[in-house]
């Protein structure tokens, strides 16, 4: 194919998916924000991880085989790019970031491993299918999810947003699969913490 074009070769008809970069921005960037940002809670990092990962589309377009659609293929570029900011704001913190943070001492007794008996954790009420409501509670999460440290964060959003498995995390995060659960532990009693008293 010598005088073949890389937009020839991604839009040669074939039976599988095809490549359109020149619709992407159109068609997937306000996807590729809203599934950074829903991760990182940061705007203009969210902007340029999506023109990141249509520069690095690009420069990949040999490896896309065209088993799956463009916006699975471009969602899992920007997924990785997630982990790398994830690994950068967690570099060095695993020893910092095992320490109590702002909720625990105040809900949590760590002498017996269980929540003081005055904060036992109550129904948040979002069993109930009102939008409106949930839309409020997930308002409050994030706010809460945000005062948890950096390698926290990472871990839960990882975890409970990307639904990685354990040892990928701890893979991706250089951490040993101890403090996984340790940290794991105290994103939770922090977030039941803080919701606790900002939620209900």
């Amino acid at each position: 194919m010598p005088d073949e074009t890389i937009f020839d070769t991604l839009t040669k008809r074939t039976d599988k998916q095809l490549l359109e970069p020149d619709r992407w921005v159109e068609q997937h960037a306000d996807y590729l924000f809203s599934y950074a940002f829903n991760r990182l809670n940061d705007e203009e990092t969210a902007r340029d991880l999506v023109q990141d990962t249509f520069l690095s589309a690009l420069e990949k377009v040999d490896h896309f085989r065209g088993d799956s659609t463009e916006r699975t293929w471009l969602t899992a570029i920007i997924k990785y790019k997630i982990i790398d900011v994830y690994r950068k704001k967690s570099s060095g913190l695993v020893k910092k970031d095992t320490l109590v943070c702002e909720y625990e001492e105040e809900f949590f007794d760590p002498n017996l491993n269980n929540w003081k008996r005055e904060h036992w954790p109550q129904p948040f009420g979002v069993e109930e299918h009102d939008p409106l409501h949930n839309k409020e509670f997930i308002s409050v999460l994030k706010r809460c999810m945000q005062k948890l440290p950096a390698l926290w964060l990472s871990v839960f959003t990882m975890k409970h947003m990307d639904e990685e498995q354990t040892e990928i995390i701890c893979k991706e995060l250089r951490l040993s699969s101890s403090n996984y659960w340790v940290i794991m532990h105290r994103a939770k009693v922090n977030l039941r913490s803080c919701l606790q008293k900002n939620w209900l």
